[in-house]
């Protein structure tokens, strides 16, 4: 935790009413901390960035190239959750909301925005140059972030900020120069990138970790969840209304419909069910939740897309069977159960019965794949038969 060198304790947030304020830390056991409208605002303009990715993997998947729609789909996602989380950790522990620190997110949400321009390019030619522009312009904001949080520290915690601040330079540098490398070169130095990415929170927060404050964190994941949960309702939505209007065929997409909103609100329901941020008590938890939660959010947004991809199929429109149609909403549906278990719900329930109800709709759900067309009504109500018999074991629980 960052401390104050000269009382060894945490500095509270300053109220200081000033447009330029000295970026200190803010105490870790802050009362009533809570997103701000700035922070809602980041994640929504995110979503943009996790839209265009759905929208681009569901082509790709409605006409059976898997293979490129997927890997398109892991290397953009990875680019919006990187640059999100790392926003996010760094407010939870230096938000000091003046000025300069607004401008910087403002270039931030520019970055993403370049991103998301650049995805549909990414899948269509694997043309990487405006996504790599676009995430480099968001990560070398955050270096001027962390510069900023350098001057305000003293001690170890000052190294903390400059580790990042190196990290995330010379990792912007690496991208840069792939730009260059031959097509041949990409399949090896994209993992390295990545991995080297991965590795500066790690390295930079190896003797201190900065004051990020639990609740704030489990907050601003939840609220992220949530918008992608919404993403996902709103892109069903539109292809069912397409559909709709095209095809003249609500009778087969009802299932599709019924099935795709139940899914979403046990997706819902299981994230939201207890709060999760007694968990997070150090970096030791914090790292392995905050890193597991690409594939919470990535699985959240790829619900979306099945959906679509199954909405395509009842109206004959894609290009691959209707197994594999379903196998578009149930895989990335029983990852999602399984990832929010292990993650998240299994830290706040007791008992082998209720440990065990997630994992076994997962099964379930994935089971629901082999039944073609009627897959996505099925799994929907494996999710909702799942919620009940949770609401019934944790009843029981309270009562005992």
């Amino acid at each position: 935790m960052a401390s104050d060198p000269a009382a060894g304790a945490p500095r509270p947030h300053p109220v200081d009413p000033r447009p330029v304020r000295r970026m200190v830390p803010r105490d870790r056991h802050e009362p009533h901390r809570v997103a701000t409208p700035l922070e809602l605002f980041f994640d929504l303009c995110f979503v943009v960035a996790v839209g265009q990715a759905g929208r681009e993997l569901a082509h790709s998947l409605a006409a059976g190239h898997y293979g490129e729609g997927l890997r398109g789909f892991v290397l953009a996602f990875f680019a919006i959750w990187w640059a999100w989380m790392n926003f996010t950790w760094f407010a939870s522990a230096y938000d000091v909301d003046d000025v300069p620190y607004r401008v910087t997110t403002l270039v931030q949400i520019a970055g993403v925005l370049i991103l998301a321009a650049g995805v549909p390019r990414l899948f269509t030619a694997q043309d990487l140059v405006l996504a790599i522009t676009g995430y480099v312009v968001m990560r070398l904001a955050m270096v001027t972030q962390w510069l900023r949080a350098a001057t305000g520290e003293q001690g170890e915690a000052r190294r903390v900020a400059l580790r990042y601040a190196a990290g995330i330079t010379l990792c912007q540098a690496g991208w840069v120069v792939m730009l260059v490398l031959p097509d041949a070169a990409r399949p090896y130095v994209i993992p390295l990138g990545v991995v080297c990415e991965l590795a500066v929170p790690v390295l930079a927060e190896l003797r201190m970790q900065t004051s990020w404050h639990p609740h704030h964190i489990a907050e601003r994941y939840g609220l992220f969840t949530l918008i992608v949960l919404g993403e996902t309702v709103a892109a069903a939505t539109v292809a069912v209304q397409s559909a709709v209007d095209e095809h003249e065929e609500l009778g087969r997409l009802v299932p599709v419909a019924v099935g795709g909103l139940l899914i979403c609100f046990a997706a819902w329901w299981i994230y939201f069910a207890r709060s999760v941020h007694t968990h997070l008590r150090s970096n030791r938890q914090a790292f392995a939740w905050g890193y597991g939660h690409y594939v919470v959010f990535a699985s959240a947004a790829a619900i979306g897309t099945g959906l679509e991809v199954a909405v395509e199929s009842a109206v004959h429109k894609a290009e691959i069977s209707e197994t594999a149609a379903a196998a578009t909403v149930t895989v990335p549906t029983a990852v999602y159960l399984f990832t929010v278990w292990f993650l998240h719900s299994r830290h706040t329930k007791r008992g082998a019965l209720a440990q065990s109800i997630a994992p076994a709709g997962a099964v379930l759900v994935l089971a629901c794949t082999a039944l073609g067309t009627s897959g996505v009504l099925a799994a929907g109500l494996v999710c909702a038969l799942m919620i009940a018999v949770g609401v019934t074991v944790h009843s029981r629980e309270e009562r005992a």
